[in-house]
């Protein structure tokens, strides 16, 4: 194949995949909980080995279900703290944890604060307490469609097109340079 037409077909296949569209990604900020633990137990702190957090419609939690692991969003434990991530919390919500002395405790049913919420867990001999702490409400978001989030698409497309121009330019100078260059 000669250099012309290697030039060619990769100039077709920038134009075919280069996008006139902008690319939305899941980048946002997700909603969090943060949860400190302290021991109400005489023997001192107990460390945690697993959790689950149960997401609630009803304020009961009749309906309760674990938070599901579906990309970032999960709830993961060290060892005097977990903390959650996902898409968007449910309204109620009860932890139940299990600890290195073998038990495993719930919690009461408790509330989302915010956006960002922080609670306090308070380890009973039998049971969780969790209080609420703190929450931040959600950072502003801008719209995908609004004009101040993304390059107008005009103007994406001028880009495109004075770059392909440039390329094609670019193109025609080597072939002629190498034409003249086989000729020497």
């Amino acid at each position: 194949m000669t250099k012309f037409r290697i030039l060619l077909f990769s100039l077709v296949l920038l134009v075919t995949f280069a996008s006139g569209q902008n690319a939305l990604a899941d980048i946002g900020p997700k909603p969090t909980m943060d949860f400190k633990f302290e021991s109400n137990l005489g023997g001192g702190q107990v460390a945690i080995t697993s959790g689950i957090l149960y997401e609630c419609e009803q304020a009961d939690c009749a309906d309760a279900s674990p938070l599901e692991e579906l990309g970032p969003q999960r709830l993961t434990c060290e060892e005097f703290h977990c903390s959650a991530i996902a898409y968007g919390f449910a309204p109620y919500h009860r932890l139940e944890i299990q600890f290195s002395d073998g038990a495993t405790r719930q919690s009461n049913i408790f509330e989302t604060i915010n956006f960002s919420s922080k609670y306090l867990v308070t380890v009973n001999p039998s049971d969780l307490s969790v209080e609420k702490v703190s929450g931040s409400p959600a950072p502003p978001e801008l719209s995908p469609n609004s004009p101040s989030s993304a390059i107008p698409v005009w103007l994406g497309l001028l880009v495109l097109c004075v770059i392909l121009l440039l390329l094609i330019g670019l193109g025609v100078a080597l072939v002629m340079f190498l034409r003249r260059r086989a000729r020497q």
